[in-house]
């Protein structure tokens, strides 16, 4: 039976002689389709361009090739450059004649790629055809394949996660093999500026990272103490207090911060929130920093209040509605079963509400840059100017780097101390959660 046999037994409802259901025919050919023009399509993302440029460098003059043999990528940038702009001031006739192998090839190559896709399609839809007939199992070859593409996505998040982690221990005991443990974990001097010349002084630079695990933390608890109350509270006032129109309006307005850029976030506490607190410290007369860690970490905090008023109200609206009215009906108050039946039912999606804020506090970079600087100082003090682990892995990779300094490879060292840090942060919340969690039948 052909497609056309199949969909006009559909139709006419005539399905009995069928293994499986129409749709699942049309799934399984779908599939066929697809799933090779795909491949190919990825095959070409990753391999095309490094394939492109081995036959433009191949095909180069035996004088050029001699002539930057120890510096391939050099006239890899400038093919490149010349490729991307036209206009540029790349003179080298041979260097320009690469440029123009390299644009036809490249033309070449994705139209290549398109007709394979698209042949591969069709013969997709020819074997799907020759394969149906009213005895294919066609939902559970579908279904085989589903399988298969799910097994591939998970094995790919694994060797994803493996890789980074992989990646941040290779750099990082390339790093510590220029570094003392000690000094990186217990420093308290943060220059990793390191001289062009060894009688410069401090040639070596400094990498004691406590003053930015301190400004991390520092500014992730002023954050924390803005949006942990109000998130929460907010939450518990739209589920349990708030009418259906107030909650109605209320929820995507609080909501509407969370997709407003950090750069905003940013440009408001530089701009806005900074000077008000500093304005206030001299009316009151308290020294306050143009730039300094409380402005920050308001302004973080209210960046991150939807992510625990969201994930908080999920959390309570989960809770079963019978434990409410058991509570309310054996003489409990409202606000006695919000605090002793439906928080402490809600108590793992809190918390994980809370791990997810914490964990957008430690990322978060521009904030930092625009209202708390990049002065790594040692100081529990709100009111100074302070730094954080990725406003200082930003700083390192910005601009061209060479991977064999210290400098470049305490990144590494800091993203792998940022790793584990959220890693125990993680393990201890669900400990708490464990502990703590109530169990109903």
């Amino acid at each position: 039976m052909t497609v056309r046999q199949r969909s006009l037994a559909s139709v006419s409802g005539d399905t009995s002689k069928l293994h499986s259901l129409p749709r699942h025919y049309g799934y399984y050919a779908a599939v066929c389709a697809l799933i090779p023009g795909l491949l190919i399509f990825f095959v070409w993302v990753i391999t095309g361009k490094n394939i492109i440029e081995g036959l433009v460098i191949s095909g180069l003059p035996d004088g050029l090739s001699a002539q930057y043999q120890e510096q391939a990528s050099l006239v890899l940038n400038r093919i490149r450059l010349a490729v991307e702009n036209p206009a540029s001031s790349e003179k080298h006739p041979d260097i320009l004649a690469a440029a123009q192998q390299f644009h036809a090839l490249y033309v070449r190559g994705i139209w290549a790629t398109f007709v394979l896709a698209v042949a591969s399609g069709v013969g997709g839809l020819v074997f799907a055809n020759y394969k149906t007939n009213p005895d294919f199992r066609a939902r559970n070859s579908f279904e085989r394949v589903l399988t298969i593409l799910l097994i591939l996505s998970s094995v790919i998040a694994i060797i994803t996660t493996v890789g980074i982690v992989a990646s941040l221990l290779f750099e990082s005991l390339r790093f510590f093999q220029q570094v003392s443990v000690v000094d990186f974990v217990f420093g308290l001097h943060w220059s990793p500026q390191t001289a062009l010349r060894a009688d410069q002084v401090a040639s070596a630079g400094a990498f004691g990272a406590v003053p930015l695990f301190t400004g991390t933390l520092l500014i992730s608890l002023l954050a924390m103490m803005v949006a942990g109350p109000i998130g929460l509270m907010s939450a518990v006032y739209l589920t349990q207090y708030a009418s259906a129109r107030t909650r109605k309006i209320a929820k995507p307005v609080l909501e509407v911060l969370a997709g407003v850029p950090t750069v905003v976030y940013g440009f408001f506490a530089a701009l806005t929130v900074a000077p008000f607190f500093r304005d206030l410290g001299e009316a009151i007369g308290v020294e306050i920093a143009s730039e300094s860690a409380l402005a920050a970490g308001f302004v973080m905090g209210i960046m991150i209040i939807p992510f625990v008023s969201s994930l908080s109200d999920d959390a309570i609206t989960a809770v079963p509605k019978s434990l409410k009215d058991g509570s309310l009906a054996l003489g409990a108050t409202r606000s006695e079963t919000i605090t002793n039946v439906i928080l402490p039912a809600a108590l793992p999606g809190i918390v994980g509400a809370f791990l997810l804020a914490i964990s957008r506090a430690v990322g978060e970079t521009m904030i930092v840059v625009m209202a708390a600087g990049m002065q790594p100082n040692l100081t529990a003090n709100p009111f100074e100017a302070v730094t954080t682990v990725t406003v200082q892995i930003v700083a390192l990779l910005t601009g061209d780097q060479e991977f064999d300094s210290a400098k470049t490879l305490s990144a590494f060292a800091l993203g792998l101390a940022l790793f584990l840090s959220t890693m125990v942060l993680n393990v201890f919340a669900l400990r708490i959660v464990r502990k703590y969690r109530e169990v109903y039948d």
